[in-house]
């Protein structure tokens, strides 16, 4: 026998067999896996490896590793200080004031929020429209299974339509977990080790998070496909509770407070000195570290001989800054930013912003400024899909910035080919009544609840860094010095780019409450609506003009009158301004509607007037409108 022969089929035979058993880099799946980690209402400040100033007392051991394997952004905003508006931004990737959705809950007839409240936010959708094609409609289409898990928040309520199927995804759970109100308070219902306990210790002694999983759950059941998972935890929003009493006991040795006895309903001392807040933020991030340390841990089905880690983008973010304080109880701190959630100043935009993948480098910080409107194309962009033709996108990729340099900002680019250097919100709801602009080192604020209010001036400039001196050379991160009567000049150049771009994406701003009892300039000269007439589906008002014309009309009109998730929207009305009638169009099915008369002076007034949020409580709007008569 030729052994020479024999062997070298042989060594071929091994040769191969190595291969399968070592796979190169050649082997990666075309596609990744992509994971956003959407926490909810985690402040900047509130999160170990952000320390500015003073040290947080928060233990974050997971998000502090977590950005030492990517890049951890200073200057990552949210893209509205509050939740509903930036989810539906960054599923959709256009900004709320183009959507006109800018704030909570939405879909609702304007009105007052109480009595005696100067203005009134305008109407602002209670939905992303069903038709929205979302991150997850893009990547499903691309082959991608994509779930979500958690919060969703992106109707008029967490149940009402559409939902997350409606929306992209093949795969939804929402477990509220420990999050879950504890009763009768939040000193009953501690876990325990008992096997009957949903909230049951594991090994370290954290609880049981249904809701982490969940997520667990999905990425295990991926086998085949590339999946994109939305995982939305409801940690840290109110209720302010820990169903771990180890950990309540461990923050207020840590922050030398005694243990609330009997019923405590709320928390007075200020800073970040509330035991209960510190242990959910504890607990987040041990949840977040199951998911990453599976990612670890765990086989690429697709890919044999690596990790999940391996071939996964994971982004991990809030939706808002941090919520500083309630009626009752103060929550956190994000000093040294100024205030938080429901507030454009920095401590309501900006968040922790951490990216890790398989070709962005490690351990990188930077003072690029990007935003959670960004995801959208940045997420195609890594998966190899296409947005819908004629699709409008507010954020750019950040692909190019991610792999090259993270901390050059002349890689993320316009359309144009200039580097992005400029930013805006639109909040124009709740208290705050504002508008912003970032335009490099500078922010102005805009307050829309300026006339004959001695609190506000129409415009704040504010210097935040000084960039000549160096990437994030600090200069007045606390919005202390407003710098708008030294500066004129910086303030009409940026209020104009502020008013330019908020009038392209047609953004609704509030109007003054003709009923308020204190002074208010031209308040004498709001309009009078006198009677409303239908026949078939059109309908008319009649109006008095009292010196200030109307510039415009909105028919405002439900579907489902009655309904728990009663949900209004608007329509504009024609104005025939020499027979002072206002004409509007019922769309089939409507039940109930209100015309809304705004003057020259931006006063609102409605007919049938409504009363105020305050005053009618939990009765549905449709108990005020005009029931629209069968035809």
């Amino acid at each position: 026998m030729n052994c020479k022969a024999v062997l070298i089929p042989f060594l071929g035979l091994f040769s191969c067999a190595a291969s399968i058993a070592a796979p190169t880099e050649d082997d990666r799946p075309e596609k990744p896996n992509i994971i956003i980690i959407l926490t909810d209402d985690l402040g900047w400040q509130d999160v170990k490896c952000y320390d500015l100033d003073e040290e947080s007392p928060m233990e974050t051991p997971h998000m502090d590793t977590l950005a030492k394997k990517g890049v951890q952004f200073w200057q990552g905003y949210s893209p509205c200080p509050t939740c509903a508006p930036s989810r539906c931004a960054i599923l959709s990737g256009t900004h709320g004031a183009r959507t006109q959705k800018t704030h909570v809950v939405g879909g609702a007839p304007p009105a007052p929020y109480g009595q005696n409240w100067r203005m009134i936010s305008p109407w602002y959708s209670g939905r992303m429209p069903v038709e929205t094609y979302s991150i997850a409609s893009a990547l499903r289409d691309a082959g991608y299974a994509t779930g979500h898990c958690g919060k969703w928040h992106i109707a008029i309520n967490h149940r009402a339509y559409p939902q997350p199927k409606d929306h992209g995804f093949t795969w939804t759970r929402s477990n509220l977990g420990v999050t879950r109100r504890m009763t009768p308070h939040r000193l009953t219902g501690f876990s325990t080790t008992e096997k009957d306990d949903p909230y049951r210790q594991d090994e370290h002694g954290y609880s049981t998070h249904q809701n982490s999983l969940d997520a667990l759950d999905f990425v295990n059941s991926q086998k085949e496909n590339p999946f994109f998972l939305f995982y939305c935890t409801w940690l840290v929003h109110t209720p302010i509770h820990t169903r771990n009493e180890r950990l309540l006991d461990k923050y207020c040795k840590k922050l030398g407070v005694a243990k609330p006895v009997g019923k405590p309903t709320g928390w007075d001392i200020p800073g970040q000195k509330n035991p209960f807040y510190c242990a959910m933020v504890e607990e987040l991030d041990y949840y977040l570290g199951q998911l990453t340390q599976h990612l670890e841990k765990t086989d690429d089905p697709r890919w044999p001989g690596h990790k999940l880690s391996e071939n996964t983008y994971l982004i991990f973010t809030s939706d808002n800054g941090g919520m500083e304080k309630m009626p009752g109880e103060i929550i956190t701190d994000n000093y040294p930013l100024d205030r938080g959630k429901i507030s454009l100043m920095e401590g309501g935009t900006r968040v922790p912003l951490i990216i890790t993948g398989p070709d962005i480098p490690q351990g990188v910080q930077s003072q690029v400024m990007v935003n959670g409107l960004d995801f959208y194309p940045t997420l195609l962009s890594w998966a190899g899909a296409k947005p819908k033709k004629g699709q409008v996108q507010d954020g750019l990729d950040l692909t190019e910035l991610l792999t090259k340099d993270p901390t050059d900002p002349t890689l993320i680019k316009e359309a144009s080919g200039k580097p992005r250097d400029t930013m805006v919100w639109h909040f124009p709801n709740s208290a705050a009544l504002e508008s912003s602009i970032r335009i490099g080192d500078y922010k102005l604020l805009k307050n829309y609840d300026h006339l004959g209010n001695k609190k506000n001036e129409p415009y704040e400039l504010y210097r935040l860094y000084d960039h000549a001196k160096g990437p994030g050379t600090r200069v007045d991160l606390e919005e202390a010095k407003n710098l708008a009567s030294q500066m004129p000049e910086k303030v009409k150049e940026m209020a104009d780019l502020l008013h330019a771009s908020l009038t392209e994406m047609k953004a609704s701003t509030p109007y003054y409450n003709p009923y308020f009892k204190g002074k208010l300039p031209h308040k004498e000269k709001a309009p009078i609506a006198l009677k409303a007439t239908q026949s078939g589906d059109t309908v008319q008002l009649s109006y008095q003009e009292n010196g200030a014309k109307v510039l415009r009309a909105d028919l405002i009109y439900t579907l489902n009158a009655g309904h728990k998730y009663e949900e209004w929207f608007r329509q504009s009305a024609s104005i025939d301004p020499e027979g002072k009638i206002v004409t509007a169009q019922l769309p089939k099915g409507t039940t109930h509607y209100f015309i809304n008369l705004i003057d020259q002076n931006h006063y609102l007034v409605s007919h049938p007037k409504i009363e105020d949020r305050r005053t009618r409580g939990e009765k549905n709007p449709s108990q005020y409108a005009t029931p629209v008569k069968a035809h």
